[in-house]
């Protein structure tokens, strides 16, 4: 099977190309992050200087690990469910659920090599700008000189293949083993989530205005309320989706379409409710703090800047790799509907109409990714400024959830209406022929 993996990896790359980008990404940004453990522990680093890269190092790099499991296995559920008639037909043929697992999994650690090793000189320049922009706010000393050793390479190499594998695992269980116990266990992970996600923001008010920790549990809340509602996805698009009334042919046919595929979007909406809920409660959070220390006439101090530098540091992470997975998926799945499009247009529909009708769908996803996101980021935003500033919306909010909200949308809508426009470049009646 790994030699059938590799073969089919060399005569079709096209079909792994959001995968392979998926990992070139995650283990670059891994690999530049976990860089500053070796950095830390080089000869001649001083205390502070070792603190602050490490710490860096540890809460960045577990980002970037979920994100990086998040976006492999958003692009290989896509690639997995496309393929779901060939691997059926390789079963027919005599295939064990045992080697189409390995078969898959097989396919995603070759592509999770190659891009791994594509990415070691992107993440070498990333640490080295890294160990810069923390010299330059005065947090690592000016002697320190960046390394890149067993730690960077060694961390990148193991998570982008563990998720890789595990993601491919999860991708392909659904053709070999159905869906029944997948549905059975994610809501009870997802009420799991959701609660310690309350409780992690309820114990906000257990600290004082002042008290060094106490963005972490808010910050906290929000990102496993945000993880909580993400695992009920499907549930959340179709609930939202029964109680919609669309006027138009557009809209009908958008919400029609919306609840027949509600458990292949849901990849996309998870990924647009955890940017939501991160970017939000992170920036908000930050905006505060930073306008109470600037009001109260302090310095900041090093670890401060350090917690300010590592917040927006992981917001851009987010931000890349949401963009990155709404950009695979959503090209991947209107892509895939060639199909359907064509059989619209042949049926009466002009091109118009069709781009219209995915619009109103990308719309759709938006607003709800925007609504359970930005729940959860109340969830802790709202605790952590009645502690902070005697205040339960923050002034800041509102500039920072709008910029969320317009990449948002620029992501999902931009993205399915350019791919959708390129579909119905192909006549239609080759689009019917091809695909059927």
């Amino acid at each position: 099977m790994l030699v059938l993996a590799l073969r089919s990896v060399r005569q079709r790359p096209g079909r792994f190309l959001a995968t392979l980008l998926s990992a070139f990404l995650g283990a670059a940004i891994v690999m530049a992050f976990h860089s500053m453990h070796d950095t830390a522990g080089a000869p001649g680093v001083d205390p502070v200087s070792s603190e602050t890269l490490r710490t860096a190092a540890g809460v960045v790099g577990g980002y970037g690990t979920l994100l990086v499991f998040f976006a492999v296995a958003s692009a290989l559920t896509v690639n997995v469910r496309q393929r779901a008639a060939e691997l059926e037909l390789l079963r027919c043929s005599g295939a064990t659920p045992g080697q189409i697992r390995r078969l898959v999994v097989g396919e995603a650690v070759a592509v999770a090599l190659v891009g791994t090793a594509a990415a070691v000189l992107p993440a070498v320049l990333g640490g080295r700008l890294l160990v810069e922009l923390f010299q330059d706010t005065g947090q690592v000393a000016g002697s320190v000189d960046h390394s890149f050793g067993a730690v960077a390479l060694s961390s990148g190499v193991g998570v982008t293949l563990v998720a890789s594998a595990g993601a491919a695992l999860l991708a392909v269980r659904r053709v070999t083993r159905g869906r029944r116990r997948t549905v059975r266990r994610r809501p009870w992970l997802a009420w799991a989530a959701l609660a310690a996600g309350a409780v992690a923001a309820s114990s906000t008010f257990a600290f004082s205005a002042t008290d060094e920790m106490l963005m972490a549990f808010p910050a906290q809340g929000a990102i496993l309320l945000s993880v909580g509602f993400a695992l009920m996805a499907p549930r959340l698009l179709t609930g939202v989706l029964g109680r919609l009334s669309p006027g138009g042919a557009s809209g009908w046919l958008a919400v029609r379409n919306l609840r027949r595929r509600a458990g292949e979007l849901s990849g996309i909406l998870m990924a647009l409710i955890l940017f939501t809920a991160v970017s939000t409660a992170t920036l908000t959070m930050q905006a505060v703090e930073s306008d109470a220390v600037a009001a109260s006439g302090l310095v900041k101090s090093v670890d401060a800047k350090n917690l300010e530098t590592l917040n927006y540091t992981v917001v851009g992470i987010v931000v890349v790799f949401v963009c990155v997975m709404l950009v695979n998926s959503l090209y991947a799945a209107t892509t895939y509907r060639g199909r359907e499009f064509g059989q619209q247009r042949l049926a009466g529909a002009t091109p118009g109409q069709v781009l219209g009708v995915v619009g109103v769908e990308g719309l759709v996803l938006t607003v709800v990714g925007l609504l359970f996101g930005t729940l959860a980021a109340l969830a802790g935003v709202v605790p952590f400024t009645v502690v902070r500033g005697d205040a339960v919306l923050p002034g800041q909010l509102a500039g920072v959830w709008a910029a969320v909200a317009v990449v948002g949308a620029a992501a999902t809508v931009g993205t399915s209406l350019f791919t959708a426009r390129r579909v119905l470049r192909t006549p239609a009646v080759r689009a019917v022929g091809a695909t059927a």
